[in-house]
């Protein structure tokens, strides 16, 4: 398989629009966490997908209030499949 580099985002997106986008992506990955989480049996496989969940909600919560007084933010995301 060779090497391939996806750009999710790249662009210039108001405040809100921003957050929405930023959110989307996030809450995938925790039903993507969520649902391993119900198909596991292994108790530390759950742990560590809770503590990620965890800390992807405070992610959120802290990217939340970094765009607070801001208008328009520049927003990239690339995924690099190695």
């Amino acid at each position: 398989m060779s090497n391939f580099t996806l750009s999710l985002i790249d662009g210039n997106f108001e405040n809100n629009d921003a957050f929405e986008l930023l959110s989307a992506l996030v809450d995938a990955k925790i039903r993507f966490h969520e649902k391993k989480i119900s198909a596991s049996h292994n108790e530390e496989d759950i742990k560590m997908r809770e503590r990620r969940i965890q800390k992807l909600q405070l992610d959120m919560m802290n990217i939340q209030e970094s765009l607070k007084g801001k208008n328009n933010l520049n927003v990239s995301a690339v995924v690099t499949v190695e």
